[in-house]
């Protein structure tokens, strides 16, 4: 069975349209015949809640298709980031058929959106808060980097390089992720909404959705008001628009391949992140296979691309 072979930048088409001509489409539909193993975390996850695959992916299928207020906003938001709707039902689909159920109507993310405003939260580790964490002088090259995404995507590069696992000042920090260590103040592991996003993605988006959305910048000394927008449908759907558009321009402008066309391959970027460092990996291992005559290895599909491609007649049904 195939590993998964991954997918970077440039914003959205209306800024950059230029990137998606040069780019070989890659066609629908799954590289492998085979659906790719499933990661034990999440069979662990569904064992527990005493269900199936199958039958999570039924509960989120229902509420798509029970909900056209639902559909109607996925299309609308869609057309704001020039992607198909496919791309979000996708991520949809996919998160909570692996990561966690759906709830059974979309009202319940909006009382579960305002249930965090009461809460207490903070980004922090050891007692230190993130926004006086990133003001350590290893953070210093960061500050020369344009917009959420560059400066938050730089932020997670240095966490990786000078602390996690390391001792720091006298500090040891956790052989964790970045978002894992810093941004998970209820429980680990854990992504919220109907977007199942976690908070640092939410804040690298920031700046593309103030653009093209019009909502308010995000702010992690505010993580009440971070958590909030993750939960609330109408404000995390243009945060999950916004991802997906992210990992096809980064495909388009660094791995100069277009995969507007295959959902598949967007909710796997979607569930792995990073697009802009797997395209750069996908990039390099092409030109070392162009210099010694061989075909470029396209995009593919993980475990959770490949769902999404497999049930996608019965989704676009739907729409």
């Amino acid at each position: 069975m195939k590993l998964l072979v991954i997918l970077t930048s440039g914003l959205f088409l209306a800024l950059a349209p230029q990137a998606a001509e040069a780019a070989r489409l890659v066609p629908p539909g799954n590289r492998n015949v085979e659906q790719p193993e499933v990661p034990g975390a999440s069979a662990r996850r569904t064992q527990a809640l005493k269900t199936t695959y199958e039958a999570k992916y039924r509960k989120v299928y229902h509420l798509l298709k029970s909900d056209a207020k639902l559909r109607k906003k996925i299309v609308e938001v869609s057309a704001q980031y020039g992607i198909d709707p496919m791309h979000m039902v996708g991520a949809i689909v996919g998160e909570h058929t692996y990561n966690v159920d759906a709830y059974d109507r979309l009202q319940t993310y909006y009382v579960k959106a305002v249930s965090y405003l009461t809460k207490q939260l903070s980004f922090g580790y050891g007692g230190e808060d993130i926004s006086q964490f990133v003001t350590r002088a290893e953070f210093t090259p960061c500050k020369a980097e344009q917009g959420s995404y560059d400066v938050w995507t730089c932020r997670e590069r240095v966490w990786d390089h000078a602390f996690r696992g390391k001792q720091v000042g006298g500090v040891s920090f956790p052989n964790k992720r970045f978002s894992a260590t810093f941004f998970q103040p209820l429980y680990a592991g854990q992504t919220f909404g109907i977007g199942q996003l976690n908070p640092l993605t939410a804040l690298q988006m920031s700046d593309i959705v103030t653009q093209v959305s019009g909502l308010p910048p995000l702010d992690a000394s505010q993580p009440n008001k971070v958590y909030e927008t993750i939960m609330d449908p109408d404000l995390t759907l243009p945060y999950v628009a916004a991802t997906l558009k992210k990992s096809i321009d980064s495909y388009s402008s660094i791995a100069d391949f277009d995969i507007s066309k295959n959902p598949g391959v967007t909710s796997t970027l979607y569930n792995v992140g990073n697009p802009e460092e797997r395209a750069a990996v996908l990039r390099a291992d092409n030109d070392r296979r162009a210099a010694e005559g061989l075909e470029p290895r396209l995009p593919e599909e993980n475990y959770y691309g490949w769902l999404v491609n497999e049930k996608l007649p019965e989704l676009e049904a739907l729409f």
